[in-house]
């Protein structure tokens, strides 16, 4: 008899067991798309980026795009490693599984075979018949009647689960079989990987010396990058001062330093709305790669030279259109004389901000909707590239434009 210590035991281990096979099922899914994440970035890379573009470009701009790659590279080969020995694992569970599975298997059908055996040997009626007429009164014939009926379920019941184990161990079996084959594709996949980024990793290495003899020369170009992108940042902060001033005279408010924007109700709700959606808005353009992410970071070639990034540079295609992320209304568009436009929409008490455009399909107080084309971006006739240069401000304060658009 199993006691009930021996019993909590038992179903405690097999929660753990499945708990634990659940983890593992969950974290080769999150691997999984990961990976294919990866893969569709660097097909995106290899067109938006590469594509009939090499000869066009700049030492410093083309060193940059092969670094994105190379780390994307790296990123794809490391995951698909992660996958590969989660799979070993659950390859080797199974193989334990199955093992248990076969010695379970064995052990009930040597029962189940002992059970027939006896149960032929006392099949006929007149044993059954017997044996309750040589009861020594009716409470034991009783008894004897239901020992008999529950033998009978016993038999039955290890018969089911005879063919329950079967079924499980050739599930297994088949399950095995594929983590095999799903190991062995990305062991060769990877493989293929491993060898592009070699090749890459060469060429790298040939650029980064050539970029190392003339360091100063590409320092230069690195701060006059950085020196344009600031002065567009002053005058959008600038632009944003003079809104929320506007919008406090008109509720007739005082203006202070913390002052935020005045809001109707409906700029209340519409501000509201775009909280709400925070991590699912809409990419402003609708192929791109993320060059240069939000934040102060090393430069990605010359990691002497830091770089403070008040959004994010998306690479995209040629006359690649911009779309609004969400519903507001165009507050301004910035004219430069030595950059190209930007357009600021107003979503409530936040600013979407779209630079390097080439073509400008509003105006100024416009309504605009989700997804609406508000222009082209700017491809650059020097050296192919086409780069929108994208932010998001609360207030005056810029915010992360990863934790606000969808998988960025």
């Amino acid at each position: 008899m199993i006691k009930p210590t021996q019993t909590y035991l038992l179903l405690f281990g097999f929660l753990l067991i499945s708990a634990l096979g659940f983890s593992q099922s969950k974290k080769q899914q999150e691997l999984e798309e990961r990976r294919q994440a990866l893969r569709t970035e660097i097909r995106q890379i290899n067109d938006l980026l590469f594509k009939g573009k090499t000869e066009q470009k700049s030492q410093i701009t083309l060193i940059e795009d092969m670094n994105y790659r190379v780390n994307v590279r790296k990123n794809l080969i490391q995951v698909t490693n992660q996958q590969a020995n989660l799979l070993t694992r659950e390859i080797n569970d199974n193989q334990n599984k199955i093992t248990e599975l076969r010695d379970e298997l064995e052990t009930l059908k040597a029962s189940y075979a002992k059970m027939i055996e006896t149960s032929y040997k006392s099949k006929s009626e007149q044993s059954r018949v017997m044996f309750l007429l040589s009861s020594t009164n009716f409470k034991q014939a009783y008894k004897r009647i239901q020992y008999l009926n529950q033998y009978a379920n016993y038999q039955k019941e290890q018969g089911e689960s005879i063919k329950s184990k079967t079924t499980e161990l050739q599930e297994t079996n088949t399950d095995l079989v594929r983590q095999k084959g799903d190991k062995q594709k990305l062991i060769d996949e990877n493989r293929v990987a491993q060898r592009e980024l070699e090749k890459e990793l060469v060429q790298h290495r040939e650029m980064m010396a050539s970029i190392n003899k003339n360091l100063s020369n590409y320092t230069s170009q690195i701060q006059k990058k950085q020196n344009e992108a600031e002065k567009i940042d002053q005058e959008i902060e600038k632009i944003i001062r003079e809104a929320i001033a506007a919008s406090n005279k008109k509720a007739g408010k005082t203006t202070t330093a913390s002052s935020g924007f005045a809001l109707t109700p409906e700029a209340a709700a519409l501000a509201k709305d775009f909280v709400s959606n925070k991590g699912k808005l809409l990419w402003p353009v609708e192929k791109g790669v993320v060059k240069v992410r939000f934040g102060k970071q090393p430069h990605p070639v010359v990691k002497s030279v830091t770089i403070q990034s008040n959004g994010v540079r998306i690479a995209t295609e040629k006359n690649a259109q911009v779309r609004a992320i969400f519903n507001g209304e165009v507050l301004r568009i910035i004219s430069s004389k030595n950059g190209n436009p930007t357009v600021l929409i107003q979503h409530g008490n936040y600013i979407s901000a779209y630079s390097n455009m080439a073509k400008i399909y509003v105006n100024k107080g416009d309504k605009v909707s989700t997804k609406q084309a508000i222009g082209e971006v700017f491809t650059n006739p020097a050296n192919g590239e086409t780069i929108l240069n994208f932010s998001i401000f609360k207030e005056t304060k810029t915010v992360n434009p990863a934790e606000w658009i969808y998988r960025m």
